[in-house]
């Protein structure tokens, strides 16, 4: 980007044709012989003499041309664009009790199914701060909240059925969730807690867990995960081994529905692996960090670009005056 600073002062360039008019206007008023023909003069030197006088004339309006230049201030530029974000916190909290390999999501289980769909919410929310809690009958931070989503991604695929003693802890899930938001500074802390049973373990009821998320200012997305009524659950059977057998699983959606109500947030239910990608697309919606962008230019002043040829320019007719231009009276 190129510009001129103080583009008036090319009103400036206005005194070459003014001093070149006083100039015509003081010769003529000066003393002169009339002749009916130059042929007299040939040869005399006269036509040089008038040639010197018109380069002069040029190296001075160039000198003058050039100062000009420099006077307005020439500047290159260059844009720059500062981006400020304000992220949104969010602690991803994953059942990972034996009834999520209940065999009704595709494309094995239920468990394996969110893994893959929360994986796709992470690479979504780069400048995001996110965490995953993963719970049974206790809860375990699996990863704090972090912009490392490499490492978060790789902690996501590890967490498996049978890391922790079976059971649904969902109000001690929800207040680890909470211990780990609290000290954050972020303008938005969510929790996005998924589950497909009962709270049925740990000393933390759910609702006095959603209360004391609603008092920190967090808000809580609840999402049930499983179809109604029976379903395909893997056994292992010391005798005949892995099978799969008929049963019931069923998910409290009144204390889910509870806890998003009392922290403002949102109650979801998906009965399979299509609807859970969507409940979290809708999510990526709701909860959208904030950008803002701010561009500014920063200039260099170029004067010495004609400042320097200004002064080339009028030594040369100095220089050129006294020894190559010189008139003799």
């Amino acid at each position: 980007m190129f510009r001129f600073e103080y583009p008036y002062a090319f009103l400036l360039l206005l005194l070459i044709p003014a001093a070149f008019y006083i100039r015509r206007w003081r010769r003529s008023r000066e003393r002169s012989v009339a002749f009916s023909s130059l042929e007299l003069f040939k040869g005399t030197g006269l036509e040089a003499s008038m040639w010197k006088r018109y380069a002069r004339t040029a190296l001075r309006a160039a000198t003058l041309l050039l100062i000009v230049l420099a006077l307005a201030r020439p500047q290159t530029g260059r844009s720059e664009s500062v981006i400020h974000t304000e992220g949104v916190d969010i602690l991803l909290v994953l059942d990972i009790s034996g009834s999520m390999q209940a065999q009704d999501f595709k494309p094995k289980n239920r468990l394996e199914a969110a893994k893959e769909v929360v994986k796709k919410f992470i690479s979504k929310r780069d400048n995001d701060r996110i965490g995953l809690v993963a719970f049974a009958s206790q809860a375990i931070t699996q990863c704090p909240v972090t912009l490392d989503h490499h490492v978060l991604t790789r902690l996501v695929e590890e967490v498996d059925i049978g890391m922790l003693e079976d059971g649904t802890a969902i109000g001690v899930a929800l207040a680890t969730a909470c211990n780990r938001l609290k000290d954050s500074r972020a303008e938005s802390r969510v929790v996005v807690l998924l589950t497909d049973g009962q709270n049925n373990a740990g000393s933390v009821d759910p609702t006095t867990a959603a209360k004391v998320a609603r008092s920190l200012g967090i808000k809580v997305y609840t999402i049930g995960v499983g179809t109604r009524g029976i379903v395909p659950m893997p056994v292992d059977d010391p005798l005949l081994g892995r099978r799969i057998v008929p049963m019931r699983v069923d998910i409290d959606e009144e204390t889910l529905e509870r806890i998003a109500d009392i922290t403002k947030g949102k109650f979801f239910l998906a009965t399979d692996s299509e609807e859970l990608k969507g409940i979290y697309d809708k999510i990526d919606e709701l909860e959208k960090t904030k950008i803002e962008a701010r561009t500014f230019t920063s200039y260099t002043d170029r004067f010495a670009w004609f400042a320097l040829p200004a002064l080339c320019v009028l030594a040369l007719e100095l220089v050129t005056r006294e020894f190559l231009l010189r008139e003799i009276p």
